[in-house]
C-alpha cells in the first residue's frame, strides 16, 4: 500500500510539474525578446537577459534554484495556469485583461510602442497615418492588440524577428514593437528606421497565477531590494543603456 502511495505521489508531481515540490522555481519565457531574453552565452543556448538576471535574483532570495522554459509568447498566460511553470519574465505588459487571469509584480520597467519603418518611408508621421496600414507585430503582444485597433491588416510572427523580416522584405508596410527589443533588432538592420509616436507608456510586471501570495510577496520584495541597493540600475546599465 505504502509503494502504490508513493507511485501516485511522484506521478502526481510529474503532472503538476510544480516548481515548489522540487524546490525549483520554474518560470516561463520568450527567448527571442532582446534585451530582455534572448539566446546567446557562449554555449550559444543560454537564455539569457534582463528579465533573466532579475529572476535569478528572486530565486536566489527564495532559496530556489532557477529553471528557465522558453515558449511562444502567447502560451505563457496558459502554462502559468496549468501549473507548468510558477512565474512569467517576458518584458509582458500589466493591462487589465491580463489582470483578469494572472497576479501581477509591482512594475519594474517603463516601455512604449514604436514604429519601425523602411528607410526612405516618410508616409507614418502621426498616429492616425497607422489606419488601414499592412503591419507585422509580434503574436499576443501588445503591439498586436494595438495594431487591430488601427487596422484588420495585421500579421503576427512567433518572434519579433519574423515580424522584422516581413517588413525588410516588403510584406507589409511598417511593425508594431516595444522600443528596446526594436532598437535591438535594428542594431544589425540599416535598411529599417525606428520612429517614436505619442503612444502611451507600458509598465511590464512579473506574472503568477492568481492566489500565489508568498511568490508575489517575495518577488515585489526582491524588486524594492534590487531598486534602493543599485542592482536594477545595475542591469539597466548591462542590458538597456
Amino acid at each position: 500500500m505504502k509503494k502504490i502511495i508513493a507511485v501516485l505521489g511522484l506521478s502526481l508531481a510529474a503532472l503538476t510539474g510544480c516548481g515548489e515540490e522540487e524546490n525549483v522555481l520554474v518560470v516561463g519565457t520568450n527567448a527571442s525578446f532582446p534585451p530582455f531574453e534572448y539566446i546567446g552565452g557562449e554555449s550559444g543556448s543560454e537564455i539569457m537577459g534582463f528579465d533573466i538576471d532579475i529572476v535569478k535574483k528572486v530565486a536566489e532570495d527564495s532559496g530556489k534554484t532557477l529553471k528557465v522554459e522558453d515558449m511562444a509568447f502567447d502560451s505563457l498566460i496558459v502554462a502559468l495556469n496549468a501549473g507548468r511553470i510558477d512565474m512569467i519574465a517576458a518584458g509582458m505588459t500589466i493591462t487589465p485583461e491580463r489582470l483578469a487571469n494572472v497576479d501581477f509584480s509591482d512594475p519594474y520597467y517603463e516601455a512604449t510602442q514604436v514604429v519601425v519603418t523602411r528607410q526612405g518611408d516618410t508616409s507614418i508621421q502621426s498616429i492616425d497615418d497607422l489606419k488601414g496600414k499592412k503591419i507585422s507585430v509580434q503574436l499576443g503582444t501588445t503591439g498586436d492588440i494595438m495594431a487591430k485597433e488601427f487596422s484588420d491588416q495585421v500579421v503576427a510572427f512567433n518572434t519579433g524577428f519574423e515580424a522584422m523580416m516581413e517588413l525588410q522584405n516588403g510584406r507589409v508596410d511598417l511593425m508594431l514593437f516595444d522600443k528596446a527589443p526594436a532598437a535591438n533588432l535594428l542594431k544589425k538592420n540599416q535598411e529599417l528606421v525606428l520612429q517614436e509616436l505619442p503612444f502611451n507608456p507600458e509598465y511590464y510586471g512579473l506574472a503568477m497565477a492568481k492566489g500565489n501570495a508568498e511568490l508575489l510577496k517575495q518577488v515585489n520584495t526582491t524588486l524594492a531590494s534590487m531598486k534602493a541597493n543599485g542592482d536594477y540600475d545595475a542591469l539597466l546599465t548591462k542590458h538597456i543603456k
